[in-house]
């Protein structure tokens, strides 16, 4: 059973930026009282610090779904990745956010969210789903990078697991421990109880 394939190139969301002329703290303090948050890009020959909606960030940060960013600062256009973002400790209300500009020719390493395809033998049996991983560290091109990794546990009975070793992504590197657990199907309570009891009546 090959997991780990999926067709589904990642996807961009657009943001535009409005570049900083002073990148001071009392400027960033002016910036979040107007809804925008301060920003820096790198990758490119020099720093760019500008300001992006706190609105356009939320459609890429809160959500499961990972995105590459096309970036528009005063009209000069690039292709991104969210690389870093703090957070007030207090208000959860994003402070700062890092862009990583890609290179076509270079890998990057994305956290990409595991997708459990088909339904579990082991758990129409009574056995529990118990998935350890929600994310997979993947190094690609960018051209290569996937929205989703998917993970079929169709064959998996109780007692049985999936290993990030057993999974096939192509051109893909998976940079989690090969012995690491995916999902595995446990015996659930219920069906431990009902597996002594049958082997409680098979002795009488």
């Amino acid at each position: 059973m090959d997991h780990g394939l999926t067709n589904k190139q990642m996807k961009s969301i657009a943001i535009s930026g409005s570049p900083r002329e002073n990148v001071g703290k009392r400027d960033a303090k002016e910036l979040r009282y107007q809804a925008l948050v301060p920003a820096v890009l790198y990758g490119g020959p020099t720093q760019t610090h500008f300001s992006v909606s706190a609105a356009d960030l939320k459609a890429v940060v809160y959500t499961p779904v990972v995105h590459f960013i096309d970036l528009n600062i005063a009209g000069v256009k690039s292709q991104a990745i969210i690389k870093d973002i703090q957070f007030h400790p207090l208000t959860e209300q994003i402070i700062h956010v890092d862009f990583l500009l890609l290179d076509e020719k270079k890998p990057i390493t994305m956290e990409i969210p595991v997708k459990l395809t088909g339904t579990s033998p082991g758990v129409k049996t009574g056995g529990k789903l118990v998935q350890k991983l929600r994310k997979l560290r993947i190094k690609a091109l960018p051209k290569d990078h996937l929205d989703a990794i998917d993970v079929s546990i169709e064959t998996l009975e109780v007692g049985k697991s999936v290993k990030v070793g057993d999974l096939n992504v192509n051109k893909l590197i998976i940079t989690n421990a090969k012995e690491d657990t995916i999902v595995s199907v446990t015996t659930s309570r219920a069906l431990r109880q009902a597996e002594q009891d049958a082997a409680a009546a098979a002795k009488k």
